[in-house]
């Protein structure tokens, strides 16, 4: 029954006076009055006190009737915990503007319900025009969490029932008792491990349920380990996004890397990992293999990736309809493979270091040999020595002809091959070095990985067509000169003693200890350029075709050959593209000798006899003294011809350093995670 107004606002009053020093201590007190009275009408004195009169957890158990008339017990609340928080110095009526008076219900009054973003906002707002944003820094971040909580799929409208959302700041956090405790002390420790159940136990139960099954769960809950993920730790704390959405997967696997550091950047080395860190996210990431909320341990006979299930878990992607069925051997392909490791990885420790020291030895050699020769050759000219090594007594008839070196077909191969090589080059690399900035860029302009894929691949198969083409000429070349091709005679490109002799002439030359070797129709640097292409295509082509055809190479082979692979492909593709736009484009285009650039004799196939009794000397004289010379003298190409093979010559150059410009950039940038380790709990 009701007390008469005039008794309730008798005995408020009293309580106001009573509890004004002390707002928390008096209202269990007051609480025992208004039990001992029967239900009494509080007065209309708003302090704290007055509100614990109903709604102290030691007030007897009030009830009122909420919007749908349903009725529901008041809010208890705990005012030795309401103190510890960090709201313990605030009145109710701070937040809760529209109670305007101390009947039940209560009436509301203009002002809006109470709102944790408003508020702190308000606050924010009001430190910042008192200059005090340093000293309140905490509210700042407040802030942040807010403007991040607006975008989060947390805060859309929840579909079952338009008029919330997901879940609002009171869901997560007890705004009553809010109190997050300071890093690194035992306090922040419990309440961490409390994170799983706050998100489970209201709203994803069934996600508690698995993650309490998982690695995870075990550690946090049973072992009471800090350091193992919780909610947060993968989703966020307050910009949590829909995990359908791009962002929201990419975003998860940075999260996995903060706490697997290891595995993080292995995964990132293969093509899964490279894909998604151009931004996309169709290959396999993280969960796709681990599974997300019931994660288990390899060894675990129930884990996604134990060696019994793992065939099952690559064909929910490689399932034969939008890739081809994975066959076996990707049982043993190591997702996170590493160089280091000799004991799990022998295969990849021993390609790596095969690849390291060929590398150091082909950059070793020939910058050394292109940084010597042009020295020499830059000391030559500004000492103003002649050029010519072979005594020339008279010149031939047609001085105003030029020497055939190469025919159409020849340049047409060329210029196609080179196109090819580098487009593998802009898309591959743009994958090998995907964590650069200017890769995304690059594949995005392609069309996106499966597009780029697809111009990487046709460019494979066009240089693969030429060289096999270029064999199948050679041999008919070959055949139809039988009687009179000798294999190491001087039209021949097979290396022979006399290169070896002439490649250490030309250091002797490059240090003044003696004459310039005299060299016949192919130099030795010649020679190891065209020999070079077929160690390329064997091991470029090779591990190539093998990435491209992953289910017939594991049907017969076990799957660390992939891993092999990979490494192999893109080191020899790194090897590839430094060598050919730094030696090659120096014998051939920056060499004192041949500035300014381009030299274009692939594009024309002719040669100055002036260049040609410098660089083939040996081969001059003996068509000379054989009178052979005749039969390779042409007509000197067009003014336009020339003028287009310039061209054509200086856009090759532009692109190739460009080319090697991104791959500089990709090789000293260096990888570095860009995740930050999780901070102390």
């Amino acid at each position: 029954m009701r007390m008469p107004r005039l008794a309730t606002s008798l005995m408020a009053g009293l309580l106001f006076l009573a509890t004004s020093q002390a707002p928390w201590t008096a209202p269990a007190k007051a609480a025992e009055i208004v039990k001992s009275q029967g239900n009494a009408q509080a007065a209309e004195n708003l302090s704290n006190a007055t509100c614990l009169i109903c709604h102290s957890d030691k007030s007897h158990a009030l009830t009122t009737k909420g919007a749908d008339g349903k009725t529901r017990p008041l809010l208890a609340i705990s005012g030795d915990k309401f103190l510890k928080g960090v709201h313990g110095e605030m009145t109710c009526v701070a937040c809760h503007q529209d109670i305007t008076d101390s009947r039940a219900p209560h009436k509301k009054g203009a002002a809006p319900k109470a709102s944790c973003v408003t508020c702190h906002q308000e606050l924010w707002e009001t430190v910042k025009k008192q200059n005090l944003t340093k000293e309140k820094e905490r509210l700042g971040i407040v802030v942040q969490n807010i403007e991040a909580y607006k975008n989060s799929f947390h805060a859309r409208p929840n579909k079952e029932d338009k008029s919330r959302v997901n879940a609002a700041c009171d869901n997560c956090h007890d705004t009553h008792y809010f109190n997050v405790p300071p890093r690194g002390t035992s306090k922040r420790t419990d309440w961490h491990l409390t994170i799983p159940n706050v998100c489970g136990a209201q709203c994803h139960t069934d996600e508690l349920d698995e993650y309490l099954t998982s690695v995870h769960g075990t550690e946090v809950v049973k072992q009471q380990n800090p350091k193992a993920a919780v909610c947060t730790d993968c989703h966020t704390t307050h910009d949590i996004a829909n995990t359908s959405k791009d962002v929201t997967k990419l975003l998860i696997i940075e999260n996995c890397g903060g706490c697997h550091l290891e595995n993080y950047v292995t995964y990132r080395d293969t093509y899964h990992g490279q894909v998604t860190k151009l931004g996309y996210t169709y290959t396999a990431k993280c969960y796709d293999c681990h599974d997300s909320h019931g994660i288990m341990k390899v060894k675990d006979p129930k884990s996604k990736v134990h060696p019994d299930k793992r065939l099952k878990t690559c064909q929910k992607c490689h399932d034969g309809k939008k890739l081809p069925l994975a066959t076996p051997g990707f049982v043993t392909f190591g997702p996170h493979a590493n160089t280091h490791d000799f004991e799990r990885y022998p295969q990849m420790w021993i390609a790596s270091k095969f690849m390291n020291w060929l590398l150091l030895f082909v950059f070793a050699y020939f910058w050394a040999h292109s940084l010597l020769w042009w020295h020499r050759e830059y000391r030559d000219r500004k000492d103003r020595k002649a050029r010519s090594h072979v005594r020339i007594d008279e010149l031939p008839p047609g001085e105003s002809k030029q020497v055939r070196r190469f025919g159409l077909v020849w340049r047409i191969a060329h210029l196609v091959f080179a196109l090819s090589v580098m487009t593998l080059i802009l898309t591959g690399m743009a994958v090998f070095y995907s964590y650069t900035n200017w890769a995304p860029v690059v594949i995005n302009a392609l069309g996106g990985p499966r597009v780029a894929g697809i111009i990487h691949r046709t460019s494979a198969a066009i240089m693969l067509g030429i060289f096999f083409l270029h064999l199948i000429g050679v041999a008919v070349n070959i055949y139809r000169h039988r009687k009179t091709f000798r294999w190491f005679g001087p039209d021949s490109l097979i290396p022979n003693w006399k290169d070896f002799k002439d490649a250490w002439g030309m250091f002797v030359w490059f240090v003044g200890r003696g004459p310039r070797p005299v060299f016949d129709r192919w130099t030795y640097w010649e020679k190891f350029d065209y020999w070079a292409v077929f160690w390329g295509m064997a091991i470029i082509g090779g591990s190539g075709m093998m990435l491209a055809f992953p289910h017939v190479v594991a049907s017969i082979f076990p799957g660390w050959v992939f891993n092999v692979a990979t490494l192999v492909h893109g080191e020899e593709a790194f090897l590839a593209a430094v060598f050919l736009f730094t030696v090659h484009f120096f014998n051939n285009h920056f060499r004192p000798d041949k500035m300014p650039p381009p030299d274009i004799v692939m594009f024309t196939g002719v040669q100055s006899l002036e260049e040609f009794r410098r660089d083939h000397a040996a081969q001059y004289q003996r068509l000379v003294e054989t009178g052979q010379l005749e039969k390779y003298l042409v007509d000197a190409p067009s003014q336009p011809m020339t003028l287009g093979s310039k061209i054509l010559g200086i856009v090759l150059i532009a692109c190739g350093l460009t080319l090697l410009l991104l791959v500089a950039i990709g090789f000293f940038g260096g990888y570095t995670p860009q995740i930050a380790a999780l901070p102390p709990r």
